[in-house]
């Protein structure tokens, strides 16, 4: 860690947009918790972290869900709204989608809503029934969506294979072995371990598991995919200068933002092991002030583990080829260099369609504001980096954020 680098103590400007609350319920399967109840519960979980009521609420954001068209109609047409009584003084509900990295974008919307004026205060919401729905459907939807139907369907390419070329490619220009791939995996397991809201939870995972499990797309084993599950999660974002009208004495905001968008057709990608993560990291890191190894947590998309590792490198943490041997050395795990993905990610708390990357961000919000359990809360938490990815690993989208005091 840098020690020279000074946390903003002085208060934000009025117009500075902040997080000030968040909601999760818990992630697997629940075939009774049903979408619009779960919308609810994590609404009202989200606002009274913030201090607020629903009417307080003038904009709702959606991340959308990929289970059924008929709940996502229902939030494109603003049911939410009704739902929590804000029909007539709410000025806007509506969707922002970009696959795994919707909610790197939902928080830029937001953040120009708040910082233009046009908006007060913004609650967005995410639930998906993954675990749930029907698996023959999800199957069909996963082989289908975001997969070039004149070049690449007709090879019967699907997102588990997908997830595997891509590994292959990193392993081969890393030198990376299967045992150290499989690290990735463990490493989330550990954390979520401590997470009561995983799916995973108190169910231990070690390398000789993995790579004794089936064999799904060579190279990659039943364990290294990611569990489809139900999952709900909710966050609050306003001004500076509201929060501290409310007497909230901190909030988490934005140092920092940054994306690269690198091909729709994988076979467009240049190179497989690099993505578009380092032209976002720079970005990011060109805005914010403070670098890699200034943060104190990451939480990274990982729908494989693979993903996760050729993000490391491009964001800076890790040596360019050295992203698994990183995680085998122990560096993401509770009590190690950089904690990563603390709330187990997509891995092992569960991967919720879009809302995996949602997930992940409302974790790395709840780090920074200090309201993680105990066991689980890295300590003098204060700057975390976000990062989503979506479809076929389109794009890199980094959000860099910071703790700051608001007030007294």
């Amino acid at each position: 860690m840098a020690e020279n680098w000074q946390l903003h103590v002085t208060p934000n400007a009025d117009n500075d947009p902040v997080f000030v609350g968040i909601g999760e319920i818990p992630t697997g399967k629940f075939p009774d918790r049903g979408f619009i109840e779960a919308l609810t519960r994590v609404a009202i979980l989200a606002l009274n972290d913030a201090g607020m009521v629903p009417r307080d609420i003038d904009t709702i954001l959606l991340i959308p869900n990929l289970h059924g068209a008929a709940d996502q109609a229902d939030l494109v047409f603003s049911r939410m709204v009704e739902e929590l009584g804000i029909h007539g003084s709410a000025k806007s509900s509506y969707m922002v989608h970009s696959g795994g990295s919707t909610s790197d974008n939902a928080v830029r919307a937001a953040h120009g809503l708040i910082a233009t004026g046009h908006a007060q205060n913004v609650l967005v919401l995410q639930c998906e029934r993954w675990g749930s729905a029907d698996l023959n459907e999800m199957i069909t939807m996963l082989s289908k969506n975001g997969i070039p139907g004149e070049w690449e369907l007709p090879t019967g390419i699907q997102f588990n294979a997908i997830g595997a070329m891509i590994t292959r490619r990193y392993m081969h220009a890393s030198g990376s072995t299967p045992a150290e791939m499989a690290s990735v995996c463990v490493t989330l397991r550990n954390w979520a371990n401590l997470n009561e809201n995983a799916m995973f939870y108190t169910k231990p995972l070690a390398v000789e598991q993995i790579l004794a499990s089936r064999m799904v797309a060579d190279p990659l084993h039943s364990y290294e995919c990611p569990p489809m599950a139900d999952g709900a999660c909710a966050f609050v974002m306003t001004s500076a200068g509201n929060a501290r009208r409310r007497g909230i004495s901190h909030g988490v905001r934005v140092a920092g933002s940054g994306g690269c968008v690198s091909h729709y057709c994988l076979s467009q990608e240049a190179d497989q092991a690099v993505l578009g993560w380092p032209l976002a990291a720079e970005r990011a890191w060109n805005q914010s002030g403070w670098g890699p190894h200034d943060a104190h947590i990451a939480e990274i998309y990982d729908s494989y583990a693979a993903v996760t590792t050729i993000a490391l490198e491009g964001i800076g943490i890790a040596e360019k080829g050295e992203g698994a041997r990183w995680f085998a050395a122990g560096n993401g795990d509770p009590g190690g260099k950089l904690p990563m993905n603390t709330n187990g990610g997509l891995l092992s708390a569960g991967h919720t369609g879009v809302g995996g990357g949602t997930a992940l961000l409302v974790e790395g919000i709840r780090q920074l504001l200090h309201r993680a359990p105990s066991k689980r809360q890295v300590e003098d938490c204060e700057r975390a980096i976000i990062g989503g990815s979506g479809g076929s690993y389109m794009d890199a989208q980094i959000l860099l954020l910071e703790r700051t005091k608001l007030g007294a």
